[in-house]
């Protein structure tokens, strides 16, 4: 008797639709953005790591104080990584639609595809720039292995979720005014002091701790951390509230996302 494949049910034809449409627009936001020259993609990853190495040699060449013993090189990856995979995202969605705005005459192109391109590419900039740098120092004695590596992936993916869910808001709220534009440039770089890169939450006095802890992402950092460095450290962290914080942002997010996608015209 013959075998007979699975017959193809609206969901899976659905799914392998929407798989296509993201590896096409995964490929051309590529091109777009690293060309064919010199390292093409490779830029993906090697453009943030960088920008980390550099922060750590900053940070080396200073002595810079962060409130424990732990080795800066450590520190600084765990820190700088962490804000490069939350702070980018909102960045390359914010404005996005203008310059896509011809893919939705396709049929299957929605404008939440445009923002999942985006935020994937910097998911997987940010996360394969940490792995090959804490792989490298690792390997050369400068660093330690995480003490406990699900805690550290768990930290990573509630702080790419905290960045995908700013992204998505930011990103639609910003087709209805401009102003978000002009205000996330100023306001990211004065949230990286505050995110909790630079310093431990224990550090610092109680009055700034119940202060800071309400920043969603300093607790996803203490997280990640603890899981670097483990009894090391005294990490500070509410993730019921961090998880809070997410679910809303993205409800948020979402919703505003369906009523721009509603009004945009392609042209």
């Amino acid at each position: 008797m013959e075998a007979h494949s699975a017959p193809e049910t609206p969901f899976r034809t659905s799914l392998a639709i929407q798989g296509r449409v993201i590896w096409a627009l995964l490929m051309r936001e590529v091109l777009t953005r690293y060309g064919r020259h010199n390292i093409g993609f490779l830029w993906l990853f090697v453009e943030p790591m960088m920008f980390t190495l550099g922060v750590t040699a900053l940070w080396t060449a200073t002595k810079s104080v962060h409130g424990s013993d732990l080795p800066i090189v450590a520190f600084a990856i765990t820190g700088y990584s962490s804000v490069l995979l939350w702070r980018n995202m909102p960045a390359r969605c914010i404005d996005a639609i203008d310059p896509n705005r011809s893919l939705l005459f396709h049929r299957n192109v929605r404008v939440i595809d445009i923002f999942f391109t985006r935020i994937l590419l910097e998911a997987a900039g940010a996360t394969s720039s940490l792995m090959v740098l804490g792989t490298l120092f690792v390997l050369t004695g400068q660093m330690s292995p995480p003490e406990d590596v699900l805690q550290v992936i768990g930290g990573w993916v509630m702080l790419a979720w905290f960045g995908a869910a700013l992204a998505i808001f930011l990103g639609a709220a910003s087709e209805k005014s401009e102003i978000i534009h002009k205000l996330w440039h100023p306001v990211s770089y004065l949230m990286f002091p505050l995110s909790g890169a630079a310093f431990l939450l224990s550090a610092l006095p109680p009055q700034a701790q119940a202060i800071l802890k309400y920043l969603p992402m300093i607790n996803g950092t203490e997280y990640l951390r603890e899981g670097f460095f483990g009894s090391k450290i005294h990490a500070i962290y509410d993730m019921p509230y961090m998880l809070a914080c997410n679910m809303v942002l993205s409800i948020l997010g979402l919703s505003i996302l369906r009523v721009v996608a509603d009004e945009v015209i392609p042209e």
